[in-house]
């Protein structure tokens, strides 16, 4: 887990009540589960499509153009 995100669930824990927290684990649940099911939606109406994103990444990383999220 990254630092900030801890940070932000160690703040939420100790100042929101119980019903808040499980309103905000269900958001991001929510949040999730919306992303997972687009992505699937997007590959499925084109099997290449992940491999030609990989090939893009992949051209990018090799010209130099990418940087680390760090």
């Amino acid at each position: 887990m990254t630092e900030i995100l801890k940070k932000a669930f160690d703040k939420i824990s100790e100042e929101l009540p119980e019903y808040a927290q499980d309103e905000i684990g269900r958001h991001l649940l929510n949040l999730i589960e919306q992303d997972e099911a687009q992505w699937q939606a997007v590959l499925a109406k084109s099997p290449d499509k992940l491999r030609k994103l990989a090939d893009r990444a992949l051209e990018a990383y090799r010209d130099g153009r990418t940087s680390p999220w760090i």
